[in-house]
């Protein structure tokens, strides 16, 4: 179902790698999907192109990006 460089939306909350809070409706990029797609690893970038997470995500925590979803913005939390 999901591809590696496939945009994503998120459904639920999910913990960064480094503590990132991300939220649902949160997108981000696969960059591998692991054996029998049970899990994938997404990178969410800022609209100017730098990583603020990476996470690893269940197939239940994500949906394809449609062409209805709008663009949002807003300031990620991070670890201290």
């Amino acid at each position: 179902m999901f591809k590696e460089h496939e945009q994503i939306v998120l459904t639920a909350r999910v913990c960064g790698d480094e503590g990132e809070e991300l939220h649902p409706g949160d997108i981000g990029t696969i960059m591998h999907v692991y054996a029998e797609e049970e899990a994938f690893v997404v990178e969410s970038m800022a609209v100017g192109g730098e990583t603020v997470a990476i996470a690893t995500v269940l197939p239940s925590q994500a949906r394809p990006v449609t062409s209805a979803d709008p663009t949002l913005a807003r300031i990620l939390n991070t670890a201290v």
